[in-house]
């Protein structure tokens, strides 16, 4: 079975929790460019990010992933791998 590169990863969390298709979920996405990207699914996307790549983010980064690069950004921080 073919294991799923982080990237594709991260756009199908980010595409669950804020209820859209993973092809919106791009490079810009921001709670500008996601209609549903509020405070209560901005929570959501910290647990779903912390269960599905095994890390737990500090106060100051659950506040500082506001768009995509960020989120990448952040997760880099934690050693998770993007090609």
């Amino acid at each position: 079975m073919a294991t799923i590169d982080n990237e594709k990863q991260l756009k199908i969390v980010m595409a669950t929790v804020f209820e859209t298709t993973v092809d919106e979920i791009t490079e810009n996405a921001s709670p500008d460019t996601i209609e549903k990207w509020d405070s209560l699914h901005h929570m959501t996307l910290v647990l779903a990010l912390e269960e599905t790549f095994g890390i737990e983010l500090t106060e100051d980064q659950t506040i500082e992933i506001l768009n995509y690069k960020l989120i990448k950004l952040v997760l880099h921080e934690h050693g998770v791998k993007f090609d």
